[in-house]
């Protein structure tokens, strides 16, 4: 049996995309407690298949670790157009801020792994970029709009700021980066 039909890619059975969701939904709550370098017996525990199944699907730890990443990127980006479609945009806009701040505030052990240098991680930039710029920008240019928001950020000044605002800070939790997004946020509020 051919790979393709008429060219296109034979689409993955539904219970293999069954696996791989529970693989990528369980290596992110893995990573967000014990560390991408968790063992890879207590992703697929988790998960409730076995770990030839992790390794047909996630050859390398890089692999997991990027399509992790991805499905990330990917929720916060498509919560953007769904937070505008039920919000004022202000709202929408910090709605999409909290959000964005918890995945990056507890995916710690993600960033130290994209930062790593490792050749695997190199598009991960360009993807994060690429997929939220255009987001935020429709959420800041909306919020802006309304007069409530300055008008002198850019998208990827947000990214950026909440970012290294959600560095570790020793002694401290994820609680504490929130609240330090949220001054920040504060701050992007127009003064009358």
């Amino acid at each position: 049996m051919s790979s393709t039909d008429g060219g296109r890619p034979r689409r993955k059975r539904a219970d293999a995309q069954r696996n791989v969701d529970a693989l990528i939904e369980a290596a992110k709550a893995v990573f967000t407690t014990t560390g991408v370098d968790a063992p890879a017996k207590e992703i697929t525990d988790r998960a409730g298949v076995g770990i030839g199944t992790l390794y047909r699907h996630f050859p390398l730890r890089s692999d997991l670790v990027t399509a992790v990443l991805q499905h990330e990127i990917d929720a916060c980006a498509e919560a953007g157009p769904v937070l505008q479609a039920e919000f004022e945009p202000t709202e929408a806009l910090m709605r999409w801020v909290a959000r964005f701040t918890e995945f990056v505030a507890t995916k710690r052990g993600l960033a130290a792994a994209l930062h790593s240098g490792d050749p695997a991680f190199d598009g991960l930039p360009g993807y994060f970029n690429d997929r939220l710029e255009p987001v935020v920008a429709s959420l800041l240019g909306a919020a802006a709009g309304t007069g409530t928001l300055r008008k002198d950020v850019a998208a990827r000044d947000l990214l950026h700021a909440v970012a290294l605002l959600c560095q570790p800070v020793p002694g401290e939790g994820p609680a504490y980066n929130q609240r330090m997004v949220a001054v920040f946020v504060d701050g992007l509020r127009r003064r009358s």
